[in-house]
C-alpha cells in the first residue's frame, strides 16, 4: 500500500498530518494514457470541494470509503462483489490510481470513484459529513522505527477524522500484517470515546470474508506471517 502519514513540512500549517509520503509517482507512458483515458469517468477532483454520494453515483446508497488502496485491486473486487454498495478510493501514488482505472473498466465496476490527492485535504474538502457506512484503512506503512511511529496514520486526531466523515454506526476498518502496528490502533482505538470496538473491548476482528486477500497478504500467510483486523463503530460524531 502507499506510504501513509507523515509531517507537514511548514510549521505554520494547522493540520499536522499528512496521509502518505510520495514515492515513485512518476507513471509510465502507458500508465499515463489508461489514466488521462479513464480519469473522466472515474475520477474526482479535490478542487470540485463538497460532493453529494447520491449526485456522483446517480442514486441513494452506503458508500464505503477506502484510503491507500496502492494497486487496487482489492478495492475493485470488492466494488464488483457489492454492486450495491458504492465505494469512493484516496490514493496519492498516480500509478496505483491509473491501475484502479484500468482495472475497473475492464471488469465493468461503475459503483467506484478516485480521488489521487492527499486523504487528509479529501476528507475535509470533499466529503460529506457523518455519511459514508464504512473506512477502510488496509495495510498503512507501519514505520517500523521507534523514532517514526508519530508518523503512522492511526492517531487521535486521524481517528476523529474518519469519525467526522463516518454517519453514527458506521464502521471504521483497519488491516495490518504488523504486530507492533496492531497494537498501536488498539491502544488509539480503544481512547476513543466516539468509538465501540465491534469485537469487544482490546479484542481483535476474524477477517471479514468479505475482505479479499491480497497477493501481498498471502505471501505473508504462507510465510507465516500473521494479519490482524480492527473494526470499529462510530458511536456518535462531533460535526453533525
Amino acid at each position: 500500500m502507499s506510504e501513509q502519514n507523515s509531517e507537514t513540512q511548514d510549521p505554520t500549517k494547522k493540520r499536522t498530518i499528512r496521509s502518505f509520503v510520495v514515492r515513485g509517482g512518476r507513471m509510465t507512458e502507458g500508465q499515463q494514457k489508461n489514466y488521462d483515458a479513464n480519469w473522466a469517468v472515474y475520477g474526482l477532483n479535490l478542487e470540485d470541494g463538497r460532493i453529494d454520494y447520491s449526485e456522483v453515483f446517480g442514486r441513494v446508497s452506503d458508500v464505503v470509503l477506502e484510503v491507500g488502496f496502492g494497486m487496487g485491486a482489492s478495492l475493485v473486487e470488492m466494488a464488483k462483489s457489492a454492486p450495491e454498495k458504492d465505494f469512493i478510493g484516496i490514493e496519492v501514488h498516480p500509478p496505483g490510481v491509473a491501475k484502479l482505472m484500468m482495472l475497473a473498466k475492464e471488469e465493468g465496476v461503475t459503483n467506484l470513484r478516485v480521488y489521487c490527492d492527499d486523504a487528509i485535504e479529501v476528507m475535509a474538502q470533499c466529503l460529506p459529513q457523518n455519511t459514508a457506512s464504512a473506512f477502510q484503512l488496509f495495510f498503512p506503512d507501519p514505520w517500523h522505527k521507534k523514532k517514526h511511529n508519530k508518523r503512522r496514520i492511526v492517531q487521535p486526531l486521524f481517528a476523529q477524522q474518519v469519525s467526522n466523515v463516518l454517519r453514527v454506526g458506521g464502521h471504521f476498518h483497519m488491516a495490518t500484517d504488523w504486530q507492533p502496528y496492531a497494537e498501536h490502533m488498539m491502544e488509539v482505538m480503544e481512547e476513543q470515546v466516539n468509538y465501540q470496538n465491534a469485537a469487544g473491548k482490546g479484542e481483535y476482528h476474524p477477517r471479514p470474508e468479505w475482505r479479499p486477500l491480497t497477493k501481498f497478504e498471502q505471501r505473508g500467510e504462507r510465510l507465516g506471517h500473521g494479519v490482524w483486523d480492527l473494526i470499529y463503530t462510530c458511536t456518535s460524531n462531533t460535526n453533525g
